[in-house]
């Protein structure tokens, strides 16, 4: 492989201009695509195969005119102390709300709150607005329209608060991308020390997010995706090509440092570190692919476009980065002329044994490694002592779905919430929709009555609504309501008594709803986490085992995930469930996590971690395939990495931790997750764990069995092959500083 990338670099070095203009085209092609060709997105939550969305899409089949499944909102009335709604100024002010609420863009139907739908005090009470449409094609003009309707009651004195999803607005990118952004490009002038050499990695992953969300925009025009889809592949596609980006380009200066010309460099640079590349992208393209493993179609979606984001900065790091960096020159050194030799070759040096390079300095990644594998199995047992620390909350790890009960304390939707819980009882909050389907009886009407009063009498059930019919006459809604609040066990319990009840009267009852909803994604996430699991740590186990040609070192890198993951659980239930830090972070209420998390985690941690396992130990492997001993090339490969890793990491956790800043809670908790993430895995487990456990394996951490070895392929990673390749000009001729390429 290091072969061919080699000679990749090498020619879209020389034909950079092409290259340059067949990626410029491609861009070009894709935003007038994405331009013409895109469709509205979704914002439906589906879960196939589990009784809630069987019983959804049934609504929405008999329930056409109702708007089955579109957005809803509670607006909720609480009269002044000592009144009751029933006052006639206060009923009249109901009124003049409710007419205003009719009135709104999308409204499919608006209930009286006056009948049925008052507490036993007749102090609260709420009217149900359904919406032809999703949350997420609601107009800013819908939402605008439903929060002023309000305006009559509250003029009236009345207390009116408004929850339900259709105050949801898709989520937008804010200031939080741009301050990463700018961090990012901050750390990597740092790392670099050249403007030049700076703006390469943070060109090529603008350019590669704009190919793939331009690539995401075009798809919506054949395929109905979630409006959460471009989100991670955002994320993700930002990160990865700034540090794809940078190790290559860190490998060129390294080349160029060894008296390489511009064109050798940049062919040895690709042929090494792009194969490292290849592969730390192939890991996560695994991990993100293997999401359709949980058949969650919004899983499934973001999965995929987030890999389609990866493959595009994997590619764009091999082609145009190349041909960029013939663009140039030396001006990627930072206008200095480079000496041959200045790196040097190994030698032996002090009491260590460890090899270092003539005339180079000790440096900080150098020291720590020594300070690390001088000690192993004490710095092993601290490791893993101290995240096992940080894991403990994670045994208390409660999942749910963002809820209003999940809303700020001062916004409307909790203020709603809390005057339902009051008024109501807590269970209030998460009504149970129990669909009677039933087309097959004689009698539809008494079927759903025996329905009603067959729940009626399970234990923890408050009130059962009257029957709703459809206009066929076949179908029937009860509302149930628990006794419980939605995300109580002994609500759960409830849904899965009415669920075993027996079907009666040919009519067959299913359950729905938010809660049931929730319920049934929280099942269906811990049945599908196994084997989740299972695919994407085997074969990420065959890859690595193929690049490093060991086996030991591809269970080091997944034992090191499973700490890392469990560390980041653990800071995320601190958290968001126990609210440390919260007021710091901006987490304004606390709660269950949100029940996609830990699969997503797990997918992009996974892939994460395996870059960095990738970026470090493919430079120790080079090391011992060159001759260096087993100790000797832990410490060169660590010092060679150590400063680009810190670098990448620092990267991203700044553009993650930018996603802290978005008032969307799942998007503020994946953000904070993928930040604590990549400091856990980047600096404690790959950069401290794993040159120790390097140091106590030895030699026998790229033992490979003898029948193995010669089963698999020699894809000559660490770039052993490209000795034979002929140098395109003399190791010690140099190009003088800021001149162009050869």
């Amino acid at each position: 492989m290091a072969t061919y990338l080699y000679r990749l670099g090498k020619l879209s070095f020389r034909r950079r201009k092409l290259v340059l203009a067949l990626w410029l085209a491609l861009i070009a092609v894709l935003g007038v695509g994405a331009a013409t060709l895109s469709g509205p997105t979704a914002g439906s939550f589906s879960i196939p195969g589990t009784q809630a969305q069987e019983a959804q899409d049934l609504l929405t089949e008999r329930f056409p005119q109702a708007g089955a499944g579109g957005a809803q909102a509670r607006v909720v009335f609480a009269a002044p102390s000592g009144q009751q709604l029933t006052d006639p100024g206060n009923a009249a002010a109901i009124e003049r709300t409710v007419t205003a609420l009719r009135a709104g863009g999308q409204v499919a139907n608006v209930t009286d709150p006056l009948r049925g739908t008052v507490n036993e005090a007749g102090t609260v009470a709420y009217a149900q607005v359904t919406y032809r449409v999703d949350p997420i094609a609601l107009t800013d003009a819908d939402r605008d329209a439903l929060l002023a309707a309000a305006t009559a009651g509250r003029d009236a004195g009345l207390t009116v608060e408004i929850g339900g999803d259709a105050l949801q607005a898709p989520a937008e990118q804010g200031i939080g991308e741009v301050i990463g952004l700018l961090i990012a490009a901050l750390v990597l002038i740092v790392t670099l020390g050249s403007l030049v050499s700076a703006g390469l990695p943070l060109l090529t992953a603008l350019l590669g997010v704009g190919a793939a969300m331009a690539g995401i925009q075009i798809v919506t025009g054949f395929v109905d995706l979630s409006s959460t889809t471009p989100t991670l592949a955002l994320m993700l596609g930002i990160a990865v090509a700034i540090d794809y980006a940078l190790f290559i380009v860190s490998r060129y200066r390294h080349e160029i440092a060894a008296g390489r010309s511009d064109v050798e460099a940049a062919g040895r640079a690709v042929g090494t570190a792009g194969s490292a590349v290849t592969f730390a992208g192939l890991t996560v393209i695994i991990a993100l692919a293997a999401l359709t493993v949980v058949n969650i179609p919004m899983l499934t979606q973001m999965g995929l476009a987030a890999a389609g984001a990866v493959v595009v900065a994997v590619l764009i790091a091999l082609t145009l980065l190349p041909a960029l960096l013939g663009f140039a020159g030396r001006r990627v050194t930072g206008g200095r002329a480079v000496k041959h030799g200045a790196e040097g070759t190994a030698v032996k040096h002090g009491a260590e044994g460890a090899a270092v390079k003539h005339g180079a300095k000790s440096t900080m990644g150098r020291r720590w490694a020594l300070l690390v594998t001088r000690r192993p199995v004490l710095t092993l047992v601290i490791t893993i002592l101290g995240l096992g620390l940080v894991a403990i909350p994670t045994l208390d790890m409660r999942l749910g779905l963002p809820g209003d009960n999940m809303a700020g304390p001062q916004t409307t939707q909790r203020k709603a919430y809390d005057l339902l819980t009051e008024g109501f009882g807590p269970g209030f909050n998460g009504p149970l929709l129990v669909v009677v389907d039933a087309a097959g009886s004689s009698d539809p009407q008494g079927a759903a009555a025996g329905a009603a009063g067959r729940i009626t009498a399970l234990p923890g059930v408050v009130a059962v609504s009257p029957p709703a019919f459809n206009p066929a006459g076949d179908t029937a809604i009860l509302q149930v309501v628990p006794a419980t609040a939605p995300d109580s066990g002994q609500t759960t319990d409830l849904v899965h008594a009415i669920r075993a009840l027996p079907a009666a009267d040919g009519a067959a009852l299913s359950v729905t709803g938010t809660t049931a909803v929730n319920i049934d994604v929280s099942a269906k996430m811990g049945s599908a986490l196994g084997p989740y699991l299972a695919v994407i740590v085997v074969l990420a186990f065959l890859l690595l085992m193929l690049l490093f040609r060991s086996v030991l070192v591809p269970l080091k890198a997944i034992g090191g995930f499973l700490l890392s993951v469990a560390a980041t659980f653990g800071a995320v239930v601190a958290v968001f469930q126990w609210g440390w830090l919260a007021d710091l972070l901006g987490v304004e209420q606390t709660g269950p996590i949100v029940s996609l998390l830990p699969v997503i985690l797990i997918g992009i941690v996974f892939g994460l971690a395996m870059d960095y396992e990738v970026f470090l130990v493919s430079r120790m492997r080079e090391e011992h395939v060159h001759g260096a001993a087993p100790e000797q090339a832990v410490v060169n490969g660590f010092s060679h990495g150590a400063r680009v890793v810190t670098a990448a990491a620092i990267i991203m956790i700044s553009v993650f931790s930018g996603f802290i800043l978005s008032p969307e809670a799942i998007i503020k908790s994946i953000g904070f997750a993928l930040a604590a993430a990549i400091l856990f895995d980047a600096f404690v487990v790959r950069m401290t764990l794993v040159p120790a456990v390097m140091m106590l394996l030895g030699r026998r951490a790229w033992a490979l069995p003898r029948w193995l070895d010669r089963l698999l392929p020699d894809i000559d990673v660490e770039g052993e092959q490209l000795r034979a390749e002929e140098p395109e000009a003399p190791a010690g001729e140099l190009v003088s500083a800021g001149t162009g390429a050869r």
